[in-house]
């Protein structure tokens, strides 16, 4: 399959006399390359909806079906953010679940005001910067039923940091939600228990995490049929997970933190010596936080602020980005792709400096959004040559993984939900907590395991993010909202992939505002990543021509092919109250409302 997107003419702006030959070329491209998505064969249209009525934007259709019949039944945003959490959890088992964690930001249209609510995963209280670390300082070597395990920060119990996103989900819905729970939660039991066909990209990742997964006993239950790994179009039927939902539909999170749930919980962690306890379960507190915003062109950015780095980078590199008239540069053009690569660079070098978990260290969000450092640090951008990562940090190896997921949520009366969840890495842990069916994160990675390492994203982070008890881990999840001049609602959007998340949702916005393209064009334009280290610019296939390329080797630029950068869930909202939804094609997503909902299962 191949999906072909409206093009238009763009003519670069150059950035002064010294930008004249980098600029030259860029007015010739071609505004899209085609992307094809290798785990479909379903046409554009499936990628976006539009209606009056609300919208429900999920990365599989079952999710988005759930939220869209909480919405049918006169429910509200969150109903249906919760709704489709609860069953993302069941059919994205390798990108989230009851065992991991996340962040949701809530928009109230009566009192045009902006809520976080943050249930990250946190550190167990017994947890030590060097739980991970033997005494030459190398990574432990921990055994699991007569097997290596060579990473306990990736792979095992040792990784699990406390859960959050059950009691995260459950509060939320009880301050914010119209219906019943039992209600909410009732798509998530009847998929669990009655099964789904396994789609190819959860068949490839039980593929790719196998040895890991086979490992325990709880895993091999759920994710084995006979021995092998499930296939496509075998169904994934989870029995246990189901009773657990319906524990939690009968009795809210007390089960899960407190009751049989919890026991089994902790059982499964002493089973490979993780250091999660009764303590833990029992002491989880899910934390509002103020949100971090900004202005971009007139339009108010608002995002989740520390423990995640999401927002305030973004907004960071939207500042530093609004120096420019980026309207008159091409998308795939040398010159802007140039300054945005920049821009990149030094706000992944701050993460690396400045980030962490607030309740703990001083992190300067305030500076860091500030115009006036933006100004500061872009004055530094040499339009003509790229600037060696080097000269700003040390270097560190790479990783990358497509866990993570991101909904986002408008109800008929403008309330509007963005909610980014993940266990971390792809099946978290790899641990299913025997007789839960829940997916154990390994969200510890996410803190510095190991001074001057870096995690299974390649991300590089200093001593503010070290590993303490009841911390949480540094992350950069960034559900998001742009606002117009009038405190509505005009943009939601997140999306899943470790780093790339910043990016990704980044450029989505510039899309739109700068280079006003339609949502389904913004979303599906081809993107590019940097990190600041390793010292690369990552780039999807179609992201520039031959010309474009040489332009930015030649500035110095380190370039490096990668299959996707992000999996965007967004709602735009029109003045007229029209609203599109568009689900990414890099993913298995499918948008949705209540004109609809049969269209869906």
């Amino acid at each position: 399959m191949r999906i072909f997107f409206k093009t238009s003419k763009i003519f670069p702006l150059l950035f002064g006399v010294t930008a004249c030959v980098t600029a030259a070329g860029d007015a010739n491209l071609p505004l899209f390359k085609s992307y094809s998505n290798k785990n479909s064969q379903r046409v554009a249209s499936d990628y976006h909806a539009q209606g009056t009525d609300g919208m429900v934007v999920a990365a599989h259709p079952l999710a988005t079906a759930a939220g869209v019949a909480m919405l049918e039944k006169g429910g509200n945003a969150i109903d249906a953010a919760v709704a489709a959490s609860f069953v993302i959890s069941v059919v994205r088992p390798q990108s989230t679940g009851l065992g991991g964690g996340g962040f949701l930001l809530y928009h109230d249209k009566e009192q045009k005001r902006q809520r976080i609510f943050d249930f990250r995963e946190r550190a167990p209280i017994k947890a030590s910067s060097s739980m991970f670390i033997d005494e030459q300082g190398n990574y432990k070597k921990i055994m699991f039923n007569g097997q290596l395990v060579k990473d306990p920060a990736i792979v095992g119990h040792l990784s699990v940091a406390v859960p959050g996103l059950v009691k995260g989900l459950v509060e939320t819905h009880r301050e914010l939600g119209k219906l019943d729970l039992r209600i909410v939660i009732a798509p998530a039991i009847e998929i669990a228990a009655k099964g789904f066909p396994v789609y190819l990209a959860l068949a490839r990742e039980i593929k790719d995490r196998e040895q890991w997964l086979r490992l325990y006993p709880g895993s091999r239950k759920v994710f084995f049929l006979d021995g092998k790994p499930l296939e496509a179009g075998q169904t994934l039927v989870q029995d246990d997970l189901a009773k657990t939902l319906q524990l939690i539909a009968a009795h809210g999170h007390r089960d899960f933190y407190e009751g049989d749930t919890s026991r089994k919980l902790i059982a499964e962690i002493k089973r490979g010596n993780g250091l999660i306890d009764a303590t833990d379960l029992r002491g989880y507190r899910v934390i509002e936080r103020v949100p971090v915003s900004g202005y971009y062109r007139g339009h108010r950015v608002v995002s989740m602020p520390p423990p995640s780095s999401g927002g305030v980078h973004i907004i960071e590199m939207l500042n530093m980005l609004e120096q420019n008239d980026l309207s008159k540069l091409h998308p795939r053009g040398a010159t802007y792709l140039h300054y945005l690569t920049e821009v990149m660079r030094r706000a992944f070098a701050d993460r690396a400096k400045e980030m962490g978990d607030p309740d703990f260290v001083d992190v300067p969000v305030h500076r860091l959004t500030s115009k006036a450092y933006a100004q500061k640090v872009s004055a530094s951008i040499d339009p003509e040559r790229a600037t060696p990562s080097s000269s700003i940090g040390l270097s560190a190896p790479t990783g990358e993984s497509p866990s993570t997921t991101h909904i986002s949520v408008m109800d008929r009366w403008g309330n509007a939900a963005a909610t980014t969840q993940t266990v971390n890495y792809s099946f978290g842990s790899c641990v299913v907590a025997e007789g839960t069916g829940v997916v154990l994160n390994d969200e510890m990675d996410d803190f510095t395991t190991k001074p001057g390492g870096s995690n299974a994203f390649g991300l590089v982070t200093g001593t503010k993010n070290n590993i303490a008890p009841k911390k949480t881990p540094l992350s950069s999840m960034s559900p998001t909202m742009v606002l117009n001049k009038e405190g509505r609602v005009e943009l939601i959007l997140g999306s899943p992939g470790g780093p790339r998340i910043i990016t990704a949702v980044l450029q989505a916005i510039v899309n739109v505002i700068d280079f006003k393209m339609e949502l389904l064009d913004a979303v599906h334009a081809t993107r590019v990543h940097h990190q600041w280290m390793p010292d690369t610019l990552r780039f999807e296939d179609g992201a520039f021509d031959n010309d474009s390329k040489k332009r930015l080797v030649d500035m110095g630029h380190k370039l490096s092919p990668i299959e996707s950068v992000g999996d965007v869930q967004a709602i735009q909202r029109e003045q007229s109250g029209l609203m599109h939804g568009v689900s990414d094609v890099r993913s298995d997503g499918k948008p949705g409302t209540p004109a609809h909902v049969k269209e869906l299962k």
